[in-house]
């Protein structure tokens, strides 16, 4: 409320402007010439000096209600305080109108019009304040609302709203259908929805409803807002076409038609469904051909099928590479082809595509098992073969590319050549990693036929390398002497080196021992324990591991070429003498030596002496009840008793001398124990350990 009051003085030009009470006034110059213009709904009220409302009015000013007590005052500067009149007048729209209450209390006069039709009428000088509701219908659209009162004499006060009639039981019509609507879709994927606020004043809010192209609205409302807009966040991305409408709601519950449908075409990145049954094509064995099939989808937008392929499972990548059908969609619900035979593990899964290119997660997945039957890419490039005197030497260049199972290089060599039926291969190599071998002994005077082959773990030959024919002469010239040889005796055997030897050629080096035998050295190589053959080294030192009892001996180290070549001590192999160190006992410090039922000992480098009975009694006749170990004390020149054991049922017995002395020669005796407490000579025994 604006008030007026005896102490203003009416400016010749006045602006009022009251944001929170939408007051905006102009006043042009002089009073009896007032122009004011007030926003809706604020009143233009105007100050007459008469109670009948003529001449022009002594003050125009903009009041946000009507709510005034001037009591026995005057209302404005220039002003009476009795006979006057005050009108406010405020023309709006009503949107859809409908029932009202004109509330009203004044001392004096009040007289209230609608479109200049009276509503209101309490016209008569009273000396207490008057009060009235009127209830009238406002119809829609725009409409003048005048309240006009005047003060005859006394005190003057006055009160007046015009206000909705919300109750459902009085108020039964609907607001206006909203205007002003606009739709759009953002990049955000949203629809942004907007109208024109509605006039009523008893608007409650709005109702926003959303359907799906070919059905109808619902009864539920996607959103109610007192807003004039609305984001839609909750638009599926499947391409489809919604339609929204926006509904004006009042207080009394009434709600007005929908808007005209506004549409929006939603972007599609909705993937179809994961195509089902792939997983049931799985086997468990081995495969050479697959075939999938599953239910095919029902999407309306569907394009087809990619089908996916990959040796790494868990899950199946789905990526360009491993995609089978290139870039067009595989059209059919079934999938057929033939497994690479590389011994892997293949998987399969399949995905559904629509017509926009969207892609469904994959299915479950098939596997299926392989032989590897394919050979490595590896191939030995610019191969070729040369004899010297270390045989057929053949080199090659790595192969440009590789394959993960790739176990390396065979050498194969053949009688004739490719091109002959009926050839006779060997092979001579396998497994060589490097880009050389020599093939160091071919059979001589013929010619032979090599190739490289590259072989995966599946023994799978890859493109051999060119055909290399060599004609192949041999040898037959031993290596030259060895040179350098040591012979130095140790307490358990002989401790023999010599210098490596240059030959091309060497394949391996022999040992000889000689002993006299009649006066004559006699010479045996050094047998191998596990072939029984003559041991071949290839290192350049060896221990002659054996009992030290001062025995001599003459060695010879021979080098022995690929094709056997070797000189001999007649031909000019060097030999050398050594004599064995004595660690015999002393005569007369334990057990004698002599007859005794006991067998031959026996034992080994673990310390295991083993015998057996050779007769059932001792010379006297006695029987064998036990058996007692003794094992010779170097420094204390005696044999030490180590076991005691009873004969018991079994047929042979031993001993395990876990305290043996390492790197040196020990004598162990055994006697045996006859029923009437007597002990019996001794078999003796010696073993040279390990260091």
């Amino acid at each position: 409320m604006n008030r007026a009051t005896r102490a203003s003085a009416l400016a010749a030009t006045t602006v009022l402007a009251t944001t929170g009470a939408l007051l905006t006034c102009t006043s042009a110059a002089g009073a009896a010439t007032a122009s004011v213009t007030c926003k809706s709904p604020v009143f233009k009220r105007q100050f007459y000096a008469n109670t009948t409302f003529s001449g022009t009015p002594k003050k125009t000013d903009c009041d946000s209600k009507i709510d005034q007590n001037w009591g026995t005052g005057a209302p404005a500067a220039g002003l009476p305080s009795n006979y006057f009149g005050v009108r406010w007048t405020v023309t709006r729209d009503f949107g859809s109108g409908g029932p009202f209450s004109i509330p009203v209390s004044t001392r004096d006069g009040l007289r209230v019009y609608l479109d200049g039709t009276r509503k209101v009428d309490l016209w008569k000088n009273v000396s207490t304040t008057q009060t009235k509701t009127v209830n009238i219908t406002i119809p829609s659209g725009t409409h003048t609302l005048r309240f006009d009162f005047v003060n005859w004499t006394g005190a003057a006060n006055v009160k007046a709203d015009y206000l909705p009639r919300t109750s459902a039981t009085v108020d039964t019509v609907k607001p206006l259908v909203p205007t002003g609507t606009s739709l759009t879709y953002d990049s955000s994927y949203q629809a942004n929805f907007s109208w024109t606020a509605n006039k009523e004043m008893d608007l409650a809010g709005y109702r926003v409803y959303r359907r799906l192209q070919g059905t109808s609205y619902g009864t539920k409302p996607l959103a109610t807002t007192t807003s004039t807009s609305y984001k839609d966040t909750t638009l599926p991305k499947n391409g489809a076409v919604h339609y929204y409408e926006v509904r004006a709601f009042d207080k009394a519950g009434n709600e007005s038609a929908g808007t005209a449908d506004k549409s929006v075409t939603t972007v599609d990145q909705s993937a179809p469904a994961a195509p089902k049954g792939v997983e049931d094509a799985w086997k468990p064995d081995y495969s050479e051909k697959v075939s999938l099939s599953w239910y095919g989808n029902t999407e309306a937008d569907l394009a087809g099928y990619n089908v996916y392929r990959s040796t790494t499972g868990g899950p199946v990548a789905l990526t360009a590479a491993n995609r089978l059908n290139g870039d067009k969609p595989h059209t059919h619900s079934w999938y057929e082809e033939s497994l690479p035979l590389t011994g892997d593990t293949y998987y399969y899964v399949v995905t559904a595509v629509d017509i926009r290119g969207n892609e469904s997660a994959a299915s479950g997945t098939a596997e299926f098992y392989t032989r590897d039957k394919t050979g490595p890419v590896d191939t030995a490039r610019n191969a070729t073969a040369v004899e010297d005197e270390r045989g057929v030497t053949l080199t090659w260049d790595k192969s440009e590319t590789t394959s993960e199972d790739f176990v390396g290089y065979t050498v194969l060599r053949y009688d004739k050549p490719r091109t002959e039926p009926g050839r006779t291969t060997v092979q001579v190599a396998k497994g060589i990693r490097g880009t050389s071998f020599t093939d160091a002994a071919p059979p001589p005077g013929a010619t032979h036929y090599y190739s490289v082959v590259a072989v995966d773990d599946a023994g799978n030959g890859g493109t051999p390398s060119v055909e290399m024919p060599v004609a192949v002469a041999g040898n037959n010239t031993p290596p030259p002497p060895v040179t350098g040889t040591t012979a130095t005796a140790q307490e358990n055997g002989v401790s023999l080196s010599w210098d490596a030897s240059d030959d091309p050629g060497l394949d391996h080096y022999r040992v000889l021992r000689g002993t006299l035998v009649d006066g004559a050295w006699v010479y045996k190589p050094l047998i191998d324990a596990w072939t029984l053959k003559p041991k071949e080294f290839t290192e350049t030192r060896h221990l002659d591991r054996m009992a030290a009892d001062g025995e001599q001996f003459r060695y010879s180290v021979i080098a022995v070429d690929q094709y056997g070549n070797q000189l001999t001590v007649e031909t000019g192999a060097p030999v050398k003498d050594v004599t064995e160190l004595d660690l015999r006992p002393d005569a007369g410090a334990g057990p004698a030596v002599g007859d005794t039922p006991i067998g031959h000992l026996y034992g080994g480098v673990n310390g295991r002496v083993g015998w057996w009975l050779g007769s059932d009694t001792g010379a006297n006749g006695s029987k064998v009840t036990g058996f007692t170990v003794y094992r010779w004390n170097r420094s204390t020149h005696v044999f030490d008793k180590v076991d005691v054991q009873t004969r018991g049922d079994i047929t042979s017995w031993s001993y395990v001398d876990t305290a043996r002395p390492k790197g040196t020669t020990t004598y162990y005796r055994v006697t045996a124990t006859l029923a009437d407490g007597t002990e019996t000579a001794a078999r003796e025994m010696a073993f040279a350990s390990e260091n």
